[in-house]
C-alpha cells in the first residue's frame, strides 16, 4: 500500500475550506464563524477544536487520592480511546494541515509578560493566537490581559495537560509557540499508533494513555473513572499494549524484576549489607526456598541465579493493590508506597508498570459488575487484614496502554500532550523510510510488485 501522510494530503485540500470554515484565522486574526453556535462559549476554530467544552478546574489543592480522581474526571466524561478516535483524529490532522498552509498561529516572545489589568506589549498577540485555537471568542480581539484571557489560557493549559492556573507559565508559552506543523505530526504519529492497535472494545474497558499519565474507566461508551498514573522513566518507559485484566491481588508481595536485582539492588547491597532485612525482602532460589544472602554474588556482574521478593505490607514497592493483566512485558497496574508522587505534573518514575492514584477505587469497579461484594468497604475491610488475597475476576476486563501526544474526544476538543520518549519522530522517520522505499519501487520493473 501506498502511503500519504496526513500532511500531504492536507496540502492537496487547502484550497479547500477547514471543516467548514471560509475565513482565515491565521492571516485576520479573527475566529472563524463556528459549525454550531455555543451560547457564552468561544467561537469554533478552524483547526476543529471545541475547548469549550473542557471544563477549566480551579487550582485547588488535591489531597487525597479521592479528590485527586474526583478532580481527574471533572476534566471530562470523553474517552481519550474509544472506536471512533482514530476517524477523528484524522479530522483534525487535515483541519491543522489547512491552518498550516494557511499560516499558523503567531509565536509570543519568550520575554513575553502578562498580568491581570496590566496592559503589556504582547497582549493583543496572546488573544489572536489564543483565538485561532478556538480557546477565547472570536471578539475578544483586544485590550490588556484581564479574566477572559485568564478564562482562555485555562482552557488552553488543560488541553495540553499543564496546571490550569490562568496565568502564562514558563511551560504554557512553550506550549502556546510549539507550531501547527509540529502539530500535525503529532496527530500523523498518533493516528498510526492507532492503526496499529487491535484492540476489542468492550461495554467496560480500561485505557492508559502514557504520555498523558492519565488511566481511564470507561463503561458504556462513558469515562466513569479517571485517575493519575505513574508511568515509566524516560530511560525505561513503559510498553504500548494490549491485553486482558484477569484479577485484582490485596496486600500483594512483590517479586523483583532480574534486571533490577541485578542493578539497583546489588548496588544497594554491597553499600549496605542490612538492605535487604530493612526492605522486608527475602532471596530465594529456583524452588522459592530462601537462601541465605550472604551466599550471594552481589557483584552485579552476572545475572542473577536467584529471585529476590518482597514481603506484602506497609513497605511493600506494589503498595495494598496489584491488578493482574498478563501480557509480553510482564507490566502490570499497581498502588504504590510512594503515594506523595501522584502530586505531581511530571509523572513519569516508574520502571514500566503503571502506579495508579486512588487504585482502590478502581479495584472495586473492576470487581463491581459481577462480584458485588467486592465494594470499596469490602477492599479496604479486607486490605486492613494484612491477608494475603487473590480475586479472580469472572469476566476478564480488555486494557489498553497506548500512546497518544494527540487526539480529539467526541465534543471536539483536541488535545495534546508532550513526546516524553520520543516516539513520535522516530515512527515519521520510519514512515517516511518506508514511503520512500515503495515510491522507488513503482518506478522499478522488478520491484514495481511491491508498491501494489
Amino acid at each position: 500500500m501506498r502511503i500519504m501522510t496526513i500532511a500531504a494530503l492536507g496540502a492537496m485540500l487547502a484550497g479547500a475550506p477547514a471543516l467548514g470554515q471560509s475565513t482565515n484565522p491565521a492571516a485576520s486574526g479573527m475566529a472563524p464563524t463556528p459549525a454550531k453556535p455555543a451560547a457564552a462559549a468561544p467561537a469554533k476554530p478552524a483547526i476543529a477544536a471545541n475547548p469549550a467544552h473542557v471544563t477549566a478546574s480551579k487550582a485547588v489543592p488535591a489531597s487525597t487520592p479521592e479528590s485527586r480522581s474526583a478532580a481527574a474526571l471533572a476534566l471530562s466524561h470523553e474517552p481519550t480511546f474509544d472506536e471512533g478516535t482514530a476517524e477523528r483524529i484524522k479530522q483534525a490532522a487535515l483541519s491543522y494541515s489547512d491552518l498550516a498552509v494557511r499560516g499558523g498561529w503567531p509565536t509570543i516572545p519568550t520575554e513575553a509578560k502578562f498580568a491581570i489589568g496590566v496592559q503589556g506589549p504582547n497582549d493583543d498577540l496572546l488573544r489572536r493566537r489564543l483565538i485561532i485555537s478556538g480557546d477565547l471568542a472570536a471578539d475578544k480581539t483586544a485590550g490588556p490581559f484581564d479574566d477572559d484571557v485568564a478564562e482562555a489560557v485555562k482552557r488552553f493549559q488543560v488541553r495540553h495537560g499543564l496546571a490550569s492556573t490562568g496565568t502564562v507559565t514558563p511551560r504554557t508559552l512553550a506550549a502556546l509557540n510549539v507550531s501547527v506543523p509540529k502539530r500535525v505530526k503529532q496527530l500523523e504519529a498518533s493516528l498510526q499508533r492507532l492503526e496499529n492497535i487491535n484492540f476489542s472494545f468492550r461495554q467496560r474497558y480500561v485505557v492508559v494513555n502514557l504520555p498523558a499519565t492519565f488511566a481511564e474507566a470507561v463503561e458504556n461508551d462513558v469515562v466513569v473513572r479517571r485517575y493519575r498514573v505513574i508511568v515509566g522513566k524516560t530511560e525505561k518507559p513503559s510498553p504500548t499494549l494490549t491485553a486482558e485484566i484477569t484479577g485484582v491481588v490485596l496486600n500483594p508481595t512483590w517479586t523483583v524484576p532480574s534486571s533490577i536485582a541485578k542493578t539497583e539492588i546489588s548496588a544497594h547491597m554491597r553499600k549496605d549489607p542490612t538492605y535487604l532485612a530493612r526492605m522486608h525482602m527475602d532471596v530465594l532460589d529456583g524452588h522459592d526456598n530462601p537462601i541465605d544472602p550472604r551466599s550471594v554474588d552481589w557483584s552485579g556482574a552476572h545475572t542473577p541465579n536467584f529471585t529476590v521478593r518482597q514481603q506484602d505490607g506497609a513497605w511493600n514497592a506494589l503498595g495494598a493493590v496489584k491488578i493482574d493483566m498478563p501480557n509480553p512485558y510482564s507490566v502490570y497496574m499497581h498502588d504504590t508506597n510512594q503515594r506523595n508522587l501522584f502530586s505531581d505534573d511530571y509523572r513519569f518514575e516508574s520502571h514500566g508498570c503503571s502506579r495508579v492514584d486512588n487504585v482502590r477505587d478502581l479495584a472495586a469497579w473492576l470487581l463491581s459488575e459481577e462480584m458485588a461484594k467486592w465494594n470499596r468497604a469490602a477492599i479496604d475491610a479486607a486490605i486492613a487484614t494484612g491477608k494475603h488475597q487473590e480475586i479472580a475476576l469472572p469476566n476478564k476486563v480488555p486494557v489498553a496502554w497506548i500512546y497518544l501526544t494527540a487526539w480529539m474526544t467526541r465534543d471536539e476538543t483536541v488535545q495534546f500532550r508532550n513526546d516524553i520518549y520520543d516516539q513520535d519522530e522516530q515512527l515519521l522517520e520510519a514512515t517516511a523510510e518506508e514511503a520512500a522505499f515503495f515510491n522507488q519501487a513503482a518506478n522499478h520493473p522488478l520491484t514495481a510488485h511491491l508498491a501494489q
